[in-house]
């Protein structure tokens, strides 16, 4: 009786030590996943969303430089020639129309969106890329350049004059969404879409009304997945050209670009991936003003918006 006795004093001091251990682990554990949800998960919920059924198709968006706060945004292919000034959690500000080209009267597919400088220094432009091609078959896509107006933020309703240019690719017609605008060398980028890998191409930012330019060819990416969901469909380059972003449907890629490299070398690189909830048809992305942050948000009436902040 007294080994016995002796045993259960030893399974019972046991089961005390066991719960010393276990119950600290368990309340980290609980700490840890709390931790997660507040610090991780919620970076992955909607910071707002799109909030007019007007914009129902959203295929790029881009901050404005001179109004604080404002961001545009577009619909893809059958809408008019438009363009939305919106609030980062998704109020409607301002509509802005403008004419399209004079050969088809209007946008075919309207892409991406981007926000750089141009030809008068100090000022700062929109660029709207009608550069979509579904069935590679087009002579030439067409990017209009707009001068960025103050009351795009303040007005309901706005027109604006556009500069269109006539982008063909040196070696014969691709699909593309992603229009970015360097700053550092006043160069449009262009990053092709489909194909197992994808082009970059640059024209200068400087260029006379309705030219017709070859673009350069700079080099080719391969990115792993499969098709569709590895297409590239969206891309930014902060305001200070330091940093760039490129997403696919599922992911999003991310290069800090050394002091004097080419953003096109720059992306040679092996990618960082960067945070990136998958959405219904994620194509927009777009850094914050001072680049430390990007929105995404998709097609879709009522679409989500998104924002991560840079590592």
């Amino acid at each position: 009786m007294k080994h016995l006795h002796v045993i259960d004093r030893y399974r019972r001091m046991s089961r005390r030590r066991k719960l010393r251990i276990t119950l600290p682990v368990v309340i980290l554990l609980f700490i840890g996943a709390y931790a997660k949800h507040r610090l991780i998960d919620r970076k992955q919920m909607p910071e707002g969303r799109l909030m007019d059924k007007e914009m129902d198709e959203t295929s790029g968006i881009a901050a404005s430089t001179i109004n604080p706060g404002i961001y545009y945004v577009h619909n893809d292919s059958g809408d008019t020639s438009r363009f939305f000034a919106i609030t980062a959690d998704g109020k409607l500000k301002s509509t802005i129309y403008f004419k399209g080209h004079k050969q088809h009267l209007g946008v075919l597919d309207f892409e991406d969106i981007a926000v750089g400088p141009g030809p008068v220094k100090g000022k700062s432009y929109v660029y709207l890329g009608d550069i979509g091609d579904n069935s590679s078959d087009k002579k030439f896509i067409t990017v209009y350049r707009a001068e960025e107006k103050k009351n795009w933020g303040k007005d309901s309703l706005a027109n604006t004059l556009t500069s269109p240019i006539n982008l063909k690719y040196p070696d014969g017609p691709k699909d593309c969404e992603t229009l970015m605008i360097d700053p550092i060398e006043k160069l449009m980028y262009i990053v092709t879409k489909r194909r197992d890998t994808v082009g970059i191409y640059t024209s200068p930012l400087t260029y006379k009304n309705d030219d017709t330019v070859t673009m350069t060819f700079r080099a080719k990416l391969f990115f792993k997945g499969i098709k569709p969901f590895k297409w590239i469909t969206a891309g930014d380059i902060s305001k200070d050209g330091s940093k760039i972003l490129l997403k696919s449907y599922e992911k999003v890629y991310y290069w800090q670009r050394a002091t004097n490299e080419p953003a096109w070398r720059a992306m040679q690189k092996p990618p960082r991936e960067l945070p990136y909830k998958q959405e219904k048809q994620g194509e927009a992305i777009g850094f914050t003003p001072d680049g430390k942050g990007y929105y995404t948000t998709s097609e879709g009436v009522f679409a989500p918006i998104y924002y991560y902040s840079v590592p």
